[in-house]
């Protein structure tokens, strides 16, 4: 049973994603980040039991039929539970369940949303200034003529004496509360809370692109949850505390704050990229558009080349996806790096010679630029019957072959790769273009522009969807598929550059759209 924490896909425990990487089956609700699945195996089955006030995929005895079930297979079963599985989070029933069954299990705390939905919102639960003590009370009782959540107020059992949790503590947290927010105000004011006391609703706490605070107090909440709309599910906070927000913010701070942006890349590279926009408290959609395959003459033509002697006084990189196939191929036909001791090699761009580095082989020359072209016309010296080798993609850039043969060398660029549409997820992200959750979509490549149509079977997008490309080239393919002019275009063609332009864009944005900070 493992806690996979509020939401931010970053505070699941080691443990928790040790336990996931080893799973035969995940059975995970609601709350669990959906990015947190892709630890599991790809083998491993995934079932969503997730709830909702109005709706629940599956009913409570359900699930705990269905973990005795798979455990009693012999299968590594991972149940995933939003939180931490024993704050509220109906574990120990699941738990009695499965002892009472003989069948073990063990438990993986997490980090509860009691604590940290108030800190991504700036809210410390205790301050020396401000409160001692905390309680963690729950929102709504169990009901045993109904599912938990659909009660009527007031049909419980009365388990929560409002006498004494009104002044428990300094600060109180009630988790599941928003649907149960009248009686619990009520109850507060009734037992001796002042109507001034602060209150804040965290929802959708530590989600980035889906957290939003609501503070108002405790005379006035019900009507602002309800004029603003305020739904479930959210962490409700009581006390003092909630004064420090101001000061203390910071997850909803920063030009990329909030900000869903799509990542386009390869898989095995889009991860970085999305991590590094997490750290920005962006929220990233991966949607990989470029999935590398074996070239259709099975290397034929790259092992002949790579077997071949003398061996190319030049060996010339054009992407990160050049290097790892090259290489692997290398591992294949039973030779390592010592193979390309006379050859000297260059790399386009500071991020291939970074990839190529991982092999132990430090580049000889790096372009500034981060085309082809740049690559062909920067390599330095006589290229005078100099052999070059390029291994690349099958639909590669012609232009450097062209540029390298007017300087004279020979030039050879067998197919190390191809690259094949993968949009996987595409139902998702054409589900929020819809439904307006998307604010940027970056492209690090001509190809990600063209299998983005491809994909979507279509070129028209909303217009308040940013475009960022990660170059000029990818600029004039967005322009001539896109049929539009990119709103950001990085100045460094990297990933780290793009990063700069969209916080660049954004800072410079809300900069505009504030009338104070113009002022």
């Amino acid at each position: 049973m493992i806690g996979a924490g509020p939401g931010d896909p970053r505070l699941i425990t080691v443990g928790g994603k040790e336990a996931l990487e080893c799973a035969d089956v995940v059975v995970y609700d609601r709350l669990a980040h959906p990015v947190l699945l892709n630890y599991a195996p790809a083998s491993a089955e995934r079932v969503y039991v997730g709830k909702q006030a109005d709706r629940h995929a599956m009913k409570q005895e359900n699930i705990n039929e269905l973990l005795a079930e798979r455990a009693s297979r012999g299968l590594r079963v991972a149940r995933l539970k939003g939180g931490d599985p024993f704050v509220f989070g109906r574990g120990g029933e699941e738990a009695e369940y499965l002892r009472e069954r003989g069948i073990r299990w063990v438990l993986i705390p997490g980090v509860t949303s009691a604590i940290a939905a108030p800190a991504y919102a700036g809210i410390p639960v205790t301050h020396r200034d401000a409160a001692s003590s905390f309680a963690v009370i729950t929102g709504h009782e169990r009901d045993d003529r109904r599912e938990s959540g659909t009660r009527v107020a007031g049909q419980s059992e009365g388990r929560r004496q409002w006498d004494k949790i009104a002044n428990a503590a300094d600060t109180l947290l009630f988790l599941m509360g928003v649907e149960n927010l009248t009686e619990i105000v009520s109850e507060l004011q009734k037992h001796g809370r002042s109507p001034a006391t602060p209150v804040a609703l965290v929802r959708w706490g530590t989600w980035a692109g889906q957290q939003e605070t609501l503070v108002s107090t405790l005379e006035h909440v019900v009507d602002d949850v309800q004029n603003a709309q305020f739904k479930a599910p959210a962490v409700t906070i009581v006390g003092e505390v909630v004064g420090l927000r101001e000061r203390l913010r910071w997850f909803d701070l920063g030009p990329l704050s909030g900000k869903r942006i799509v990542v386009t890349r390869a898989r095995e590279q889009a991860s970085a990229f999305a991590a590094k926009l997490r750290d920005r408290n962006a929220e990233p959609i991966e949607f990989p558009l470029i999935r590398a395959s074996e070239p259709e003459d099975n290397y034929a033509a790259l092992d002949r080349e790579i077997l071949a002697t003398p061996v190319p006084s030049w060996l010339l990189f054009l992407s990160i996806s050049s290097v790892d196939a090259f290489f692997a191929r290398l591992d294949c036909l039973g030779k390592d790096a010592r193979h390309l001791s006379s050859s000297r090699i260059g790399c386009v761009g500071s991020a291939t010679a970074k990839s190529l580095a991982k092999y132990g082989v430090r580049a000889d020359f790096v372009s500034r630029g981060t085309t082809g072209n740049a690559l062909g016309e920067e390599l330095p010296g006589d290229l005078i019957d100099q052999r070059v080798l390029i291994p690349r993609a099958a639909i590669g850039d012609e232009g450097i072959l062209s540029i390298l043969k007017e300087r004279g060398a020979h030039v050879t660029a067998p197919t190390a790769y191809c690259t094949v549409v993968d949009g996987e997820n595409v139902d998702e992200i054409r589900a929020r273009l819809a439904d307006g959750t998307i604010d940027v979509l970056t492209f690090t490549s001509s190809s990600t522009v063209r299998n983005f149509v491809t994909a979507l079977g279509t070129a028209d997008l909303p217009e308040n969807i940013c475009v960022a490309c990660i170059g000029p080239s990818t600029a004039e393919t967005a322009r001539t598929v896109l049929g539009r002019e990119p709103e950001i275009v990085a100045e460094d063609h990297t990933v780290e550059g793009l990063l700069v332009a969209l916080e660049k864009y954004f800072a410079a944005k809300d900069f505009a759209d504030v009338p104070e900070l113009r002022n």
